[in-house]
């Protein structure tokens, strides 16, 4: 399991679950229920991970909650 926060919400245009990982720019998923796009979100950050790597692009540190003001 990654430590990137991840946002969680339903999606009535798209009527699924949206996860997104506001740390990894346009890194997001979507799922049926709310475990399956938790579980589409850590399969889609590994990927995005192993891309940024390939590209010799910097990954981000997880940094836990974020605060929005």
């Amino acid at each position: 399991m990654s430590k990137y926060e991840l946002i969680l919400f339903w999606s009535e245009e798209d009527q699924a679950f949206i996860a997104e990982v506001p740390e990894l720019p346009g890194c997001m998923a979507d799922g049926a229920s709310y475990a399956e796009a938790v579980a589409n979100a850590e399969k889609v950050i590994q990927e995005w991970i192993q891309t940024a790597q390939e590209m010799g692009r910097p990954i981000p540190t997880p940094r836990g909650r974020l605060r929005f003001a």
